[in-house]
């Protein structure tokens, strides 16, 4: 995607930020969040990026243009408060929907997070529906949920090309959950898997994520498309994490447990139909982490 004006919202977060960067090497991208730290607005704004404050909690929107392109919309709250959440992530997006309506495409990103837990079964786009982050995080789910079918009434009612992608476990340089399992490892904290074991994922790294994003947003439709934004590679936890202690010679410590999220497996075919499979394969990526962020570390 080249010479395009591009909405990029939530980029302080780890995967907004990255996309952002990527995409202003070639387009004129912008960045909205509330940026309550301007500090964090320098190295956007470095590499060309306008920002602008706003906020999804209140839907003001009336500092941004309404000209643009596409739209990738990245933003979450994530607090212990229902009224908070379905208000900023639900009601949010409608408003954003609205305010650019003119889009040629507008990405939603949405979570697995929203599927109802099913053993160890890799989920597609017509798995069940269900709250499986409770345990962790008890907005998280049912916010999420309330933010797609908002965004699937606005791709109808706003005429708007819309790609609602569920993303599964992202990491890279710029963190992830791997990388929080590592600064456990680190220091000598226990990692918690459920107790229905292994606990599997689907990682995704960031350089396919900027790779993958510009072929999404630009596969939107109305009415929406749904698509689960994921790699191919089912990892467990405890794979990746003895993984990550033989680099930095640190034998890994589980707690067991039903106080956690169980496991998270996708299909991508439908991905993999529109931009093709992801590319980095997850032993690299982790390697890669590590020597970017911590290099000295390693044995």
């Amino acid at each position: 995607m080249k010479d395009q004006k591009i909405l990029v919202t939530g980029p302080t977060g780890q995967v907004a930020g990255p996309v952002a960067h990527h995409l202003a090497q070639d387009n004129e991208v912008w960045a909205t969040s509330r940026f309550s730290d301007e500090s964090k607005k320098e190295a956007f704004e470095a590499a060309g990026i306008t920002c602008v404050k706003s906020d999804l909690g209140s839907g003001d929107f009336s500092e941004l243009p309404e000209d643009f392109d596409y739209v990738l919309h990245f933003a979450c709250s994530r607090t212990p408060d229902f009224e908070t959440d379905l208000t900023a992530n639900g009601e949010g997006v409608g408003r954003l929907m609205s305010h650019c309506r003119r889009a040629k495409g507008f990405l939603a990103c949405s979570t697995t997070g929203v599927y109802e837990a099913d053993d160890h079964n890799p989920f597609t786009e017509e798995s069940p529906l269900g709250d499986n982050h409770r345990v962790m995080a008890p907005t998280y789910s049912l916010s999420k949920i309330g933010a797609e079918v908002v965004a699937r009434f606005a791709a109808k009612e706003f005429d708007l090309p819309t790609v609602i992608t569920r993303l599964n476990t992202p990491y890279g340089s710029n963190g992830g959950w791997p990388y929080y399992h590592l600064m456990m490892m680190k220091n000598g904290v226990k990692i918690p898997v459920h107790t229905n074991k292994p606990s599997e994922y689907t990682l995704l790294h960031q350089d396919d994520i900027n790779r993958t994003v510009s072929g999404l947003v630009q596969a939107a439709s109305v009415p929406a498309r749904i698509v689960n934004w994921s790699g191919q590679e089912h990892v467990a936890i405890e794979t990746w994490c003895t993984y990550l202690g033989e680099l930095i010679g640190v034998e890994p410590l589980f707690d067991y447990t039903d106080e956690t999220i169980e496991s998270v497996k996708t299909d991508n075919t439908k991905m993999q139909a529109l931009v093709g499979p992801a590319q980095v394969e997850w032993k690299d990526g982790l390697r890669r982490m590590v020597e970017d962020r911590h290099p000295d570390w390693l044995v």
